[in-house]
């Protein structure tokens, strides 16, 4: 987050940032502690939202940016707090239970 900046407008600033594209918020989702990256500890604020303009492509932090359908989702996910909101998202939003995936 920057100076003054809400929580809500920097998941908007870094997704545009990230890659390319501009959305609006439609719900808060979850927030997460980050603890498995040893540079830092990290609390992850998640919202749901719609796409409404941009071009997807890779900021210059990211090689790549692409969309994955759910269940084609990569096997390797890097951080534990993504791996359980995706967890929560798929139970949540899909209503699909708990599978242990990811």
């Amino acid at each position: 987050m920057e100076w003054r900046e809400h929580p809500r407008q920097t998941a908007v600033r870094e997704l545009r940032e990230e890659t390319g594209l501009i959305v609006t918020l439609t719900s808060f989702f979850e927030v997460y502690v980050g603890q498995d990256d040893p540079r830092t500890n990290a609390v992850l604020m998640l919202y749901l939202g719609d796409i409404a303009g941009g071009d997807l492509q890779a900021g210059d932090d990211a090689m790549e940016v692409r969309f994955f359908g759910f269940n084609e989702l990569p096997e390797e996910i890097a951080f534990a707090s993504h791996r359980q909101a995706l967890r929560d998202y798929r139970s949540r939003i899909l209503g699909h239970p708990d599978d242990g995936r990811l």
